[in-house]
């Protein structure tokens, strides 16, 4: 029986061996600090693509003074928009040439943050992006240290400490939604909202101003969790009511698990209740009846919290400016209203 050779990654004094030179000649060709001799540099590059050599980034940007990569801490990052987010952030990070680390801040206990945070900055970080979607990220977030570039992305439309932020609107979105039902002529819209998770919900409270702007009666919340068997067992008690003809979802998932229950009890979407969900997600559109929904883009939100670290980053290095913590200089902020796509899930209520 043959044991099969466990893979050992080759360093410098491997290269070094191929191409018969020193170690300082390996370091000199790869570095490119000083004059190697083409001949010996080819030797040094035949053998780097022999072993497969990958040089050690993260030593290499200690040894240049010039960190290139980032850290995000994340509450989580298999939901929709954590996914999405995350995707972004590293597709910009990979067009700048920098890596991203991903570190889940598993809860808003202190010592899960504290572990989290000194993960985080174990390694060799240039700055750090925090995703405020849960009260676990917001709070790793304040403890990250004063002197490294911070930015926060989330929903609302501000941070009230003096933070770098990229955000969605979902206030302003919820209401846009909300009067739209109002416009079709519904009396009032329900909500069958999403967690908290320990922090504020604009999508929430845009419903509500909606409703209270238009003299509208305010239902009671249903809360769910993300999923859609949340959203199903809640369809299964609206179907039994005759005073709900339309529905704002905290998510688009939630939103499909309401249909499918009211579809279920012989109730139709549009016809009998109109439904609404929120993000967007790419089969919606496929549903049927297609999802009227809020497109929220967290590829968008990723790319433009990059942005933003890359010039404190940039600021940073030209003369300190621009870093967390520092209260000489405006938060910068970007925020982007999200807008509401009418598909086949919404109409006029019946007579």
């Amino acid at each position: 029986m043959t044991t099969q050779k466990r893979y050992r990654a080759p360093v410098l004094a491997d290269v070094a061996r191929e191409a018969q030179v020193s170690v300082p000649t390996v370091s000199r060709v790869l570095n490119g600090t000083k004059y190697v001799a083409p001949e010996l540099a080819q030797r040094v590059h035949r053998a780097i693509e022999t072993l497969g050599y990958r040089p050690n980034q993260a030593a290499r940007s200690v040894r240049s003074g010039r960190r290139t990569l980032v850290s995000v801490l994340s509450g989580a990052t298999a939901n929709y928009g954590y996914a999405r987010t995350l995707q972004g952030i590293e597709t910009a990070a990979r067009r700048a040439g920098m890596s991203v680390t991903i570190t889940v801040v598993e809860s808003d206990d202190d010592d899960d943050l504290k572990r989290a945070v000194d993960l985080a900055l174990a390694q060799p970080t240039a700055g750090a992006i925090v995703l405020e979607f849960d009260r676990a990220g917001i709070d790793a977030g304040h403890l990250l240290p004063e002197g490294l570039p911070v930015v926060v992305a989330g929903g609302g439309t501000r941070r009230t400490r003096n933070a770098t932020a990229a955000l969605i609107d979902e206030r302003t979105a919820a209401r846009r939604a909300t009067d739209y039902l109002l416009r079709l002529g519904h009396r009032t819209v329900h909500h069958v909202a999403g967690p908290t998770a320990g922090k504020h919900s604009g999508r929430t409270d845009g419903w509500r101003a909606a409703l209270t702007a238009a003299g509208a009666e305010v239902p009671t919340v249903m809360n769910a969790e993300w999923d859609a068997a949340s959203g199903y067992r809640w369809g299964e008690r609206i179907a039994g009511r005759d005073d709900v003809t339309a529905v704002l979802c905290g998510n688009d998932e939630i939103a499909i698990g309401l249909m499918r229950a009211l579809s279920d009890r012989g109730l139709d979407v549009p016809g009998d209740i109109s439904v609404v969900g929120f993000d967007d997600q790419p089969l919606v559109a496929l549903w049927r009846p297609s999802l009227t929904t809020v497109d929220q883009d967290f590829e968008d939100l990723g790319e433009r919290a990059f942005s933003l670290l890359e010039r404190l980053m940039t600021d940073e290095e030209g003369d300190g400016a621009g870093t967390a913590g520092t209260t000489g200089q405006a938060a910068r902020t970007s925020v982007v209203v999200p807008q509401l796509v009418v598909r086949e899930s919404t109409a006029p209520p019946s007579a």
